[in-house]
């Protein structure tokens, strides 16, 4: 353990200052219509999850903006479509309903966070509302909402996240064909690109 490390409440509150009246207020025990809002415009997001053994997990998700579907101000569902099937999220779940979401959209430097229980459905007829042609998610996430909030822009801006001058030349870091074939014993880094570059271009498939 580090010198001066915090190990109780009182230590951590003895050097933050109470939060203002506004961070703790804004707290809703549903949706309101700026979340409802948010949400339509929202592309991007991070499930966290926690499993029987306090094991977390974050994981990315993303579609169209409105990728989340609203059911209600209590509901809103989540599509898990084809991915790499380690089904961490799925997994955890089962063991621990409880979730947390960030979303972010791309130009808005607030985040949205939201917090409740999950439950995995395969239901035909909340797997058809997210249809995409003819491809259909596998399951999806109806996630009760306990707690919601947008959070302020301190982080976003401190990271200039949205600023296209920071976007790195990709070339300065190995490909992930490269980066699996340095990782895993017998992977081809170039075969493993051409299957991801496919996968870019079929995003909705089993296969």
């Amino acid at each position: 353990m580090y010198e001066q490390s915090i190990t109780s409440r009182d230590q951590l509150r003895s050097v933050y200052k109470p939060p203002g009246d506004g961070a703790v207020k804004k707290v809703l025990s549903s949706l309101d219509q700026h979340c409802i809002d948010y949400l339509a415009l929202c592309p991007f997001g991070v499930l966290s999850t926690a499993g029987a053994d306090g094991r977390l997990d974050a994981s990315p998700k993303g579609g169209e903006p409105g990728f989340l579907h609203v059911e209600d101000a209590e509901t809103v569902m989540l599509p898990d479509w084809p991915g790499n099937n380690r089904l961490d999220s799925l997994e955890n779940i089962l063991d621990n309903p409880h979730v947390g979401m960030m979303l972010l959209v791309p130009g808005m430097d607030e985040t949205l966070r939201i917090n409740g229980h999950a439950e995995i459905s395969v239901d035909p007829d909340v797997r058809a509302l997210f249809a995409i042609k003819s491809k259909l998610p596998i399951s999806v996430l109806i996630i009760t909402v306990e707690e919601a909030y947008l959070h302020c822009a301190r982080a976003v801006w401190r990271a200039d996240l949205w600023n296209a001058d920071n976007h790195i030349d990709r070339a300065r870091f190995p490909t992930m064909g490269q980066i699996l074939a340095d990782q895993v014993k017998g992977y081809d880094a170039a075969a493993a690109d051409k299957i991801i570059e496919d996968n870019r271009h079929d995003l909705y498939s089993l296969d």
